[in-house]
């Protein structure tokens, strides 16, 4: 099931969306209480999608994959190296990536983004799958050169809109093995799979569950492979992953 967060007639729902038949049908309550699809469905092009989901957090993982490593002279780490974004900094399909006054380049970062279902506190490896609700597009759109700068991560990572998520969540889909895609202008730029990862989804959320609380919403980005480069202002960037879709931004 692919679940979407729509604004239609001047209110915001949540749907099931449709994308081979270009359907939307809008349903009641919301994915972590239970939702309840019903009504007449209407084109996708009748209703603006937003973000999929409003986090607490968004809990980011830095060098997960050992190509991207590689390309940032970084040597791997033995456990997941994590860092945060903040709610603030997260858009929907086809809102703009503000390109910030203050730094002069800014990449895209193509990830697979794990979406929380439940409260999630020390939560082994192999029940980590009753604690995902799907799966989303994320670009963690970074300011590279405060990133080196700072020596650390957080204004690098956070300013607003620079954590697109979307176009929905997939909430079928099997993780370990997911092409992720990234393209500049029509350019590709990325190309790898889930399969490369370092650490895979369920020791992920264990690992984050065992540092902090985790609650429904949460998002997880998982890391990016090879291939990230910077973005100009008048730029569209496209985030694919297998089994999902893709999400579109322009950056101004």
């Amino acid at each position: 099931m692919k679940i979407a967060r729509v604004r239609m007639d001047d209110h915001e729902t949540y749907a099931v969306a449709e994308p081979e038949n270009d359907r939307l049908i809008p349903a009641a309550g919301d994915p972590f209480a239970g939702l309840r699809p019903g009504g007449e469905s209407v084109r996708l092009s009748e209703a603006r999608l937003l973000a999929p989901v409003l986090p607490s957090k968004i809990v980011a993982v830095g060098l997960n994959y050992q190509d991207h490593a590689d390309e940032q002279n970084a040597q791997l780490p033995d456990e997941p190296r994590l860092f945060i974004k903040p709610a603030t900094a997260v858009i929907g399909p086809g809102e703009a990536i503000v390109y910030p006054e203050m730094s002069e380049r800014v990449d895209y970062e193509a990830e697979l983004a794990v979406v929380i279902s439940r409260r999630a506190r020390n939560v082994p490896p192999e029940e980590a799958q009753r604690h995902i609700l799907g799966y989303t597009c994320g670009n963690d759109v970074t300011a590279r050169d405060l990133q080196k700068k700072d020596r650390q991560w957080t204004r690098a990572k956070s300013f607003d809109t620079f954590a697109p998520l979307g176009p929905w969540i997939e909430t079928d889909l099997d993780p370990s093995s997911c092409p992720v895609e990234a393209r500049l202008n029509g350019e590709a730029k990325q190309s790898s799979n889930t399969g490369k990862m370092i650490f895979s989804v369920p020791f992920l959320v264990s690992f984050i569950s065992r540092v902090m609380t985790l609650l429904p919403g949460d998002v997880i980005l998982t890391g990016t492979p090879a291939g990230i480069g910077p973005m100009n202002r008048g730029d569209t960037i496209e985030i694919t992953v297998g089994g999902i879709g893709t999400l579109k931004n322009r950056v101004v």
